[in-house]
């Protein structure tokens, strides 16, 4: 048991949980996500020790600005959450970070939406989400004033995506070549004389083989 991942405390954290699953005879785990302020540090190094481990996906919103990301009841900054990333890129080499966004928030100027990509950017996420707000009865966001334009926030949105696509190709373009470890999840969509599985940054890859029999699920 590594020692300075052990907690001698009676309730273990998350990354504590992480340590005793991987104890199991598992090839890989992924969890969906983890809020930023809930990212400990060792949470970060049981990236960093834990081979069995997929990339995880720290959910971003509306975090480039302090007033905005106050009033997206965030309660991290931009600073903070680039903090996170860059950690855990030097806990393990070739990380791949995917996120979520939220764009067109009421209040949210042009300034707010560049900066947010530049955040983006300098990341260097693999992959993005993007999602128009919109009002959820109940909560303070509802009662606030929306004046952007659904045109340009139906065009922001995309812009997240179209910026990580880039970044995704590279990434796969410096893979060509290399041997990846696998975990086969079934059948390829396209065909039975192929299998597909996802690589350990989440890439889908087909190839021939045949899936085992409890994988293929009758028809």
């Amino acid at each position: 048991m590594p020692g300075a991942a052990r907690s001698t405390a009676r309730k273990a954290d998350f990354a504590e949980l992480l340590y005793y699953i991987c104890e199991l005879p598992l090839e890989r785990i992924r969890y969906t996500t983890s809020h930023p302020r809930e990212f400990t540090q060792r949470l970060i190094g049981a990236h960093a020790e834990l081979p069995q481990l997929a990339p995880p996906r720290p959910p971003a919103g509306a975090i480039r600005i302090r007033p905005r990301a106050r009033r997206l009841k965030r309660g991290y900054s931009a600073l903070e959450y680039r903090s996170i990333a860059r950690r855990l890129q030097r806990a393990r080499a070739g990380i791949s970070l995917s996120s979520d966004f939220i764009v067109g928030f009421p209040g949210e100027t042009d300034g707010d939406f560049e900066a947010t990509l530049k955040l983006a950017g300098d990341i260097g996420f693999d992959a993005s989400f993007s999602f128009l707000y919109s009002p959820r009865p109940g909560t303070p966001a509802a009662e606030l004033p929306d004046p952007t334009p659904k045109g340009r926030e139906a065009a922001a949105a995309a812009a997240p995506p179209s910026a990580a696509g880039a970044q995704a190709r590279s990434i796969s373009e410096a893979m060509v070549g290399t041997t990846q470890r696998v975990l086969v999840e079934g059948f390829s969509k396209k065909t039975e004389t192929e299998v597909s599985g996802r690589t350990g940054n989440n890439r889908v890859v087909n190839f021939p083989g045949r899936a085992i029999s409890f994988i293929h699920s009758p028809k």
